[in-house]
């Protein structure tokens, strides 16, 4: 068996400006969150999220919720990064209704995690185009902050 490395790239944390319900459709009960920009930081690259970033996010019949989202990082020297991410949050369906009403819930009562992808057409930065990496996240009322960490 091969072992799974991973390296710490980022804490990305998104700022939510708010929401609209589009109910239940024929896809599942779909929810989009608009972004009003956040901060990123790690080891290799830091800088800011740009406003203008949405999560078009599936309630499933299963109670779990999967986000699909679009996101721009700006870098502190100047680049884009394009981000776009799927992935799952589940937990007890009370965890769930209180994490829906923007309560703080500690990230141990539920499974958040999410599959990051990179585009960008910096030099600096185009090793991001060629990598996996894995996000654990947490919810809390008015944002999203998740541990991004690259798949060796």
């Amino acid at each position: 068996m091969m072992p799974l490395k991973s390296e710490f790239l980022m804490q990305i944390r998104v700022e939510l400006e708010g929401s609209h319900f589009l109910g239940n459709t024929p896809y599942g009960d779909r929810r989009i969150d608009f972004f009003n920009g956040g901060t990123f930081e790690g080891p290799r690259l830091k800088g800011i999220v740009l406003p203008g970033g949405s999560d078009m996010q599936l309630g499933r019949a299963d109670g779990a919720r999967k986000p699909d989202v679009r996101l721009t990082l700006k870098t502190d020297d100047d680049a884009l990064i394009q981000v776009t991410y799927s992935g799952i949050r589940h937990g007890s369906a009370e965890v769930m209704k209180r994490i829906a009403r923007e309560e703080q819930v500690d990230p141990e009562e539920y499974y958040l995690r999410n599959t990051p992808y990179f585009e960008t057409s910096a030099d600096k930065y185009e090793w991001l185009n060629l990598i996996v990496a894995v996000g654990i996240g947490a919810r809390v009322p008015d944002a999203a902050i998740y541990d991004i960490h690259q798949i060796l």
